[in-house]
């Protein structure tokens, strides 16, 4: 079963088609890698999926759901099931490093007090940010922000997951702490994601299969060892961290 179904996506800027009939299944459990060039549409994409923009044309179900044929009540209620991190932060600026990654805990209420702190103080501890509990959003460098925003997302182990770049910002050390907690979560908790990333490598260690987008199409859909072996030239070259421009020279 998908617990996600793009159909036939396509979406035009300024009458160019930024993405163009793309289709994509996430089957249940399974760990997806969305990568590509830069401009290929992958932000916008994972903004599609989320409710947050409208395709032109093709519909998006999740778990049974058109979400966009949902009422705002009823998106708010699916949205409960992500944890989403996109490229700006999002971070309450009255709030503590603490207060922010406990929100949605919070606001689920369902833990004690105590057991939020002890969540939070963990998975601080994951990010390597165990000190910065009590400073504010404006104190953190842009670095620490992403961290923050990843520990937000992923605090309430939900069971879908949209990663817009997770690792984009951070040293070689902080990135793989970050795809080291999301490969936990896969393992242990059983969860669904879509990760956009350009670390190549880091999408390898978590994702079941790799989807690349390129001017707006979906070119390849398929396993790790399918992507290692793809006959597209295209495909095969950016998988393996050349230039795909230089392919067209």
């Amino acid at each position: 079963m998908a617990t996600i179904t793009i159909d036939g996506v396509s979406k035009r800027h300024a009458g160019q088609y930024v993405l163009h009939d793309v289709s994509l299944e996430v089957p249940e459990g399974t760990y997806l890698g969305l990568i590509g060039p830069g401009g290929a549409g992958k932000s916008l994409l994972l903004k599609i999926v989320a409710g947050l923009v409208e395709p032109d044309a093709g519909e998006v179900w999740v778990r049974g759901q058109n979400i966009h044929e949902l009422n705002a009540t009823e998106l708010a209620d699916l949205r409960f099931h992500f944890g989403m991190l996109f490229q700006n932060y999002a971070l309450f600026d009255y709030m503590t490093v603490a207060e922010n990654i406990a929100f949605p805990l919070r606001q689920e209420g369902e833990l004690s007090d105590s057991a939020i702190d002890d969540r939070v103080g963990a998975i601080l501890d994951e990010i390597g940010l165990p000190e910065a509990a009590d400073q504010f959003p404006n104190e953190l460098s842009g670095g620490m922000k992403k961290r923050v925003s990843f520990a937000r997302s992923v605090i309430r182990r939900p069971p879908l997951l949209l990663y817009d770049d997770p690792s984009a910002g951070l040293d070689p050390v902080t990135s793989s702490k970050i795809f080291r907690l999301l490969r936990k979560l896969r393992d242990e908790y059983d969860s669904t994601a879509i990760t956009v990333g350009h670390d190549l490598r880091g999408i390898e260690a978590i994702s079941d299969r790799v989807a690349m987008l390129d001017e707006g199409e979906l070119r390849f859909d398929g396993t790790i060892e399918e992507i290692e072996s793809c006959s597209d030239e295209r495909v095969r070259t950016f998988w393996q961290g050349r230039d795909v421009e230089m392919l067209s020279r």
